[in-house]
């Protein structure tokens, strides 16, 4: 039996019209984590947004989003350090 995110990508990905099977959940969700602990928590669902929307502008694939994934998760690794108020000021 499918755990509850994989059949909501599938559900959610025969909506959209994109093939579940170029879906990469892990890096994806890498991706949120980096961007929530590096960033602003704020700063997951926005990233994983961009980082699609980069990759369908360079035509998609897994390709296109690995790209625009590792340069969100670079990004990400070069913030400041934050203080318990969230990010640095800076």
């Amino acid at each position: 039996m499918p755990d509850v995110l994989s059949t909501w990508i599938a559900q959610l990905a025969a909506q959209l019209g994109v093939d579940p099977t170029h879906v990469d959940r892990t890096l994806l969700l890498d991706v949120a984590r980096d961007a929530a602990h590096g960033v602003a928590r704020p700063a997951a669902p926005l990233t994983t947004f961009l980082v699609g929307y980069a990759a369908g502008l360079r035509g998609g694939g897994v390709d296109a989003v690995s790209s625009a994934a590792a340069v969100a998760q670079r990004l990400a690794a070069e913030q400041p350090p934050k203080t318990d108020d969230g990010p640095s000021a800076g």
